[in-house]
């Protein structure tokens, strides 16, 4: 296996991780535990492994939101219920989603156990905390006993594994965090414009001052906007840093493993596509094509 195939199996198997951030289930655990709807529960429910962080570590360890939208709910969200209670509920909805999403039958079959070794192999096979903190909260997580949910804790520790070490490609190739977001929808496979601009929490005039700034690097367009040449290529260095960045635990799997995992992996992630967990429309045009 090299790093790229790697990569290629991280992020299909990614939206059984991200189905996180969409489902109902984790908003109703979290409110229950005590926290505020809306924007305080991903970012709260994220970072809770690291403790009770400060809004700027949260900015440093998130990169592409604006501090300012960051700090409107860290570190309330402290105050109004403890870390720990935070991902206890968290693990609660992912429980409670695979489930419902993908029935009984699927996550208490011998399948779902089986998957669950698998990309448990990977992921205790990831070779250290260092540069990697938000991996680091993760790790710090007392591993899952029902296999479905350690199938889901296993992915989150090399999703967010994989996110630490993007963002080192991001910034060896002197992206910040709104460049990066702006440089990733123009090439298609992210969020499309509006929705990255809003959900990330950057003004109009934020954004606009950046993709000039992109302009006059020759990274887009100053016509279409589109990634110019060097744009693309830049961001084609930053995915294959990171994939190389992100290959040692996928490496100790194997390709025969990765391949059996993604064999019985596939229609699971088809059922949640299926099931419209994920608001596809928000998606460039070539979202699918990285999945």
């Amino acid at each position: 296996m090299d790093a790229q195939t790697a990569g290629k199996t991280g992020r299909t198997l990614e939206l059984l991780h991200s189905l996180a951030y969409f489902v109902p289930e984790t908003e109703q655990e979290l409110v229950a535990a005590g926290l505020e709807p809306g924007r305080m529960i991903y970012f709260a429910g994220r970072s809770a492994p690291l403790g009770a962080p400060p809004a700027t570590v949260v900015t440093s360890t998130f990169y592409n939101f604006n501090p300012e939208l960051i700090g409107s709910v860290i570190p309330r969200a402290w105050e109004l219920a403890k870390p720990s209670d935070i991902v206890a509920a968290r693990y609660r909805a992912i429980d409670a989603a695979y489930v419902r999403l993908l029935g009984a039958d699927v996550t208490g079959s011998s399948d779902m156990a089986e998957a669950a070794e698998l990309v448990s192999i990977a992921a205790r096979n990831i070779p250290g905390v260092e540069g990697r903190p938000l991996y680091a909260g993760w790790a710090s997580v007392e591993w899952p006993t029902v296999p479905h949910v350690a199938f889901w804790h296993a992915l989150t520790l090399l999703r967010e594994y994989r996110g630490d070490g993007h963002i080192a490609a991001l910034q060896t190739a002197d992206l910040n965090g709104l460049d990066a977001l702006i440089t990733h929808t123009a090439t298609g496979i992210g969020f499309q414009k509006k929705f990255a601009q809003t959900r990330r929490g950057w003004s109009q005039e934020q954004w606009n001052e950046a993709v000039e700034s992109l302009k006059d690097r020759e990274l887009l367009d100053r016509a279409t906007g589109e990634l110019t040449e060097d744009g693309q290529d830049l961001r084609d260095v930053v995915e294959d840093l990171t994939d190389d960045l992100a290959f040692a635990p996928w490496d100790a799997l194997g390709e025969s493993g990765a391949k059996r995992l993604l064999e019985i992996a596939a229609p699971w992630r088809a059922a949640l596509v299926e099931q419209e967990v994920f608001p596809t429309a928000l998606f460039g045009p070539r979202f699918g094509e990285m999945r």
